[in-house]
């Protein structure tokens, strides 16, 4: 797991920078940026983290507050 872990935080690193490299591209080309698609991609990259970082927590036994 813990191999599997650091491959897809460094694949969602990887793909956060090229996302934002293309949509850079795209606000020089057009001269707009797609918010919506932008607030998206985002927030399902912080969520898929999120999901990962609890998986692991509650695989380590720390699964509730205290």
């Amino acid at each position: 797991m813990k191999d599997f872990s650091k491959l897809i935080v460094s694949a969602v690193v990887v793909l956060n920078v090229v996302f934002t490299a293309a949509i850079l591209h795209v606000f020089m080309r057009v001269g707009s940026e797609p918010t919506a698609l932008v607030a998206a991609w985002f927030a399902f990259t912080t969520g898929e983290l999120w999901a990962l970082a609890m998986i692991k927590k509650a695989k380590m036994g720390g699964g509730h507050d205290e």
